[in-house]
Order: C-alpha cells, then sequence, then structure tokens
C-alpha cells in the first residue's frame, strides 16, 4: 500500500510540503505576550489545586501555536491526572476552570481536557492519546508523554481514533444549541460545534497515507478537494468555527444534514 502523497489539483505549494510518510510534530514558538499571564496562572493554578495528583498539563489550539486572536480565541489544555478525581474534586477543578476564565477576558472560553495516565499510555489508546500528545499538544508541565511516541503516519485509524465520536459528540452540541437561553451561549456552542464538525470530516480521508491537515483552514480545503460538492457546506461551518452568526435551527438542520452525509459516506468503502 502507498504512503505517499496523491497530488490534488487545488494543492498548494504548503499542501505538498507537508505530503510526507509522517505527520509533522507541533513547533513551540514564544507564547504571544497577550496570552504569557493567562498560562502561567493556569499552570500555578492547577498545581496548586492538584498536587500530586497532577502528571502533566499541555497547551493545544491556536495559543500553543502563537497564531490566537485577543478576545476571541480559546485556551485549550489538556490536563493528564495520576488517578480519576473524587466527585468534589472535579467540582473543585471546574471552579478553577471558571475563575481562569473570569481572571482572563482576552480569551472566549478557557477548556480542560482530562486524561488519567493510566489510560493516556494504554496501548489500546495508542492513535487516540498517542497521537494526540504527539502531534496536536505542546507540554508546559511535568513529564511531557508526547516524547514516548513516534510520529504517526497519515492514516484512516488514526482519524477515526480522533473523531469517531463526531456523531455523538455534534448531537450533544445540537441539543444544547436548541436549549441556548442567551446568545453568547448560543455563538460559543455553535463555535465549537463547527469546530468538531470541520476536524471530523478527516474520517473520510484515504485508508492510508497522503496529505494530513493541521489548521481548521487546512481541514476544510483537503475535504472540499475530495468533495467539491460539498464545499460550500463546509465553508458554512469553517466561518462558524470563527465567527457564528446563523439562527439555532438554521444551523442545526445544516448540522444535522452535514452528519447524516457523512454517515452515508461511511457505508462506502475507503480508497486505499
Amino acid at each position: 500500500m502507498r504512503v505517499g502523497c496523491a497530488m490534488l489539483p487545488s494543492m498548494t505549494s504548503a499542501h505538498r510540503s507537508t505530503c510526507t510518510t509522517t505527520i509533522d510534530t507541533p513547533p513551540a514558538p514564544p507564547l504571544q505576550p497577550a496570552f504569557v499571564a493567562l498560562v502561567d496562572d493556569a499552570q500555578a493554578s492547577l498545581l496548586r489545586a492538584l498536587g500530586p495528583l497532577l502528571h502533566s498539563v499541555y497547551l493545544y489550539g491556536s495559543v500553543s501555536r502563537a497564531a490566537a486572536t485577543p478576545g476571541v480565541s480559546d485556551v485549550d489544555l489538556t490536563v493528564v491526572l495520576a488517578r480519576p478525581l473524587a466527585p468534589a474534586q472535579a467540582q473543585a477543578l471546574e471552579q478553577l476552570r471558571l475563575g481562569l476564565q473570569a481572571r482572563h477576558p482576552q480569551v472566549s472560553k478557557v477548556d480542560f481536557d482530562l486524561g488519567v495516565l493510566a489510560d493516556v499510555t494504554d496501548p489500546a489508546n495508542l492513535y487516540s492519546w498517542g497521537y494526540w500528545l504527539k502531534h496536536e499538544c505542546r507540554c508546559i508541565q511535568g513529564q511531557d508523554l508526547g516524547l514516548r511516541f513516534a510520529a504517526f503516519a497519515p492514516s484512516l485509524a488514526v482519524a477515526q481514533a480522533v473523531n469517531g465520536d463526531y456523531v455523538q459528540v455534534l448531537q450533544g452540541y445540537r441539543a444544547r444549541i436548541a436549549a441556548a437561553q442567551d446568545l453568547a451561549t448560543l455563538r460559543q456552542l455553535q463555535k465549537e460545534a463547527a469546530r468538531k464538525l470541520v476536524r471530523a470530516t478527516n474520517v473520510l480521508r484515504p485508508a492510508v497515507g497522503g496529505y494530513w491537515p493541521q489548521s481548521l483552514d487546512d481541514y476544510a480545503r483537503y475535504f472540499s478537494d475530495r468533495f467539491p460538492d460539498m464545499a460550500e457546506r463546509a465553508d458554512f461551518f469553517l466561518v462558524h468555527a470563527k465567527a457564528p452568526w446563523a439562527a439555532a435551527g438554521v444551523f442545526n438542520e445544516k448540522l444535522d444534514l452535514f452528519i447524516g452525509w457523512m454517515q452515508g459516506q461511511q457505508q462506502t468503502p475507503t480508497p486505499v
């Protein structure tokens, strides 16, 4: 089976340069000044609250890439724990997250993705946690678990491990969007759902090899190159991943149609 990159007509030179046998590991540029205090506060607050329960902390997303927009971007942290939290500890951690969010209005949201060390290092989770820490995360505290893993090759197996839950997750967003009571909540939920959908389009990639997207724009472009009839619908969600504007009912209707189409595509054999 070929692990090269089949070039599509609209691929740019940037696409060509990343068509390799392994996925790029993320760079670690200096953080943008607007976000340094927030990241420092998050590190100190997590260590103080969790103590020996805290194994390591990772930054990912636009803040990690030094490509964030103050007042618009979220800050996303992966927190690996030595063991699962008790209910009271989980509640305290949520209050910590909300406190960080309130103290740092330069981000639209502070988000924690939690993992437990035993699950993160379980070989059964190699393509999910292993890929995530190796290729999406930047360790800012503790032992960097990403160093345990070799670089991954582009593959459908990785895409499905990371985004195979997209139907369940997006249906959850759909329900919350329909129930949103204020505009700020609606827009935040739409942005999160749109980002999930854009990234989830990668589950329709070839079985092995090919280009591996990095940014949301990359995911949307790679999808539209292969499914041009769906490009306009994909662009709707790319726009809403950055600056949502649609009414809840309109957004959910388009979301339902896109999810249904993707499920139909997954019923057909994936080209190797």
